[in-house]
């Protein structure tokens, strides 16, 4: 198959910037819930995985209905089923969303972004295969990064709560267990097929804790707006337009592009919800944020079959 030309790459680069921008606006759409609107976290995330669950479900059916039911016929690919909604869906926005409920969106976003070195390690440790130069020092470069954006480089205070440092990095460990687990299952079965089933009974699995049949905070036109832009932005199209660009432009390219999630969700949270993000919040982000380019390009040098392998990347 012919690599796509300079202009056919284009639409690929604007749906993973787009999905990117997605994701980072829903966090911030979500602290505004939590603050605002008194939406309890565990409620928004179960909601927010039934609704999309079932979309997903319903686009996987129309895409290619019979890969949409195969999963169910082999009972070890169930388990590795029911483990990913529960230990990844489940975990990965519960950990993501109490977080920002503790912190703010930005701040939550950057930490829950040092994710990828835990899958840098993990992969390290499995392949028993050191890291490479540019890992070391994406490693140094997220822990001070980390560093300066919980205590803004004074050792002696927090700039947020314990609590909330300790979902966020909460959270990344889910974000690793998210992309690791589940890469069997996208070997064998497409990408909207696993999120979607994922989503749906990592809700159903949440409901009896949450209580999603009660209704939550002040239901006004701006949290109808915030919640459904959570449901249809954040969730169904971000992952779409996510999938798409992989088919585009490659792994590799998209989850670069993908880094920008953290300055979405900073710059918006700063111009809409007027949180403070001072010089070293900002430096914080930066230093993730280059953590992301060098584990990026370093996978793109040490994989060559990444790129033919873009489910990988979920």
């Amino acid at each position: 198959m012919p690599l796509p030309t300079k202009y056919q790459r284009i639409p690929g680069l604007i749906m993973a910037v787009s999905s990117a921008v997605f994701w980072g606006i829903s966090g911030t759409c979500a602290q505004y819930l939590f603050e605002q609107k008194g939406f309890d976290p565990a409620w928004l995330v179960c909601w927010r995985m039934l609704i999309a669950g079932v979309i997903l479900v319903l686009f996987s059916l129309s895409e290619k209905r019979s890969d949409t039911f195969l999963i169910w016929k082999k009972p070890s690919d169930v388990v590795r089923l029911l483990l990913f909604s529960i230990f990844g869906m489940v975990a990965v926005q519960f950990t993501y969303f109490y977080s920002i409920s503790l912190s703010n969106a930005a701040t939550a976003t950057v930490l829950q972004y040092t994710g990828p070195l835990l899958v840098v390690a993990f992969y390290a440790v499995k392949n028993r295969k050191w890291p490479i130069l540019a890992e070391y020092a994406s490693l140094a470069l997220a822990l001070v990064g980390t560093f300066l954006l919980v205590t803004h480089g004074s050792f002696d205070t927090l700039v947020i709560s314990e609590a909330a440092l300790f979902w966020g990095i909460l959270s990344a460990v889910a974000l690793a267990f998210y992309t690791i687990q589940p890469v069997g299952l996208l070997r064998r079965y497409s990408p909207a097929t696993i999120t979607g089933w994922g989503m749906l009974l990592g809700g159903i699995a949440f409901a009896p804790f949450t209580k999603p049949w009660g209704m939550q905070g002040i239901w006004d036109f701006e949290a109808i707006l915030a919640f459904a832009y959570i449901i249809l932005f954040g969730s169904v199209l971000a992952f779409y337009f996510f999938l798409k660009s992989v088919t585009i432009v490659g792994a590799t390219t998209a989850s670069l592009l993908c880094s920008v999630e953290p300055l979405a969700a900073a710059g918006v949270a700063v111009v809409w919800l007027g949180i403070y993000f001072g010089p070293m919040d900002w430096l914080g982000t930066i230093f993730i944020l280059i953590t992301i380019v060098l584990l990026t390009l370093s996978t793109k040098g040490k994989n060559t079959t990444h790129e033919s392998t873009p489910n990988e990347s979920f």
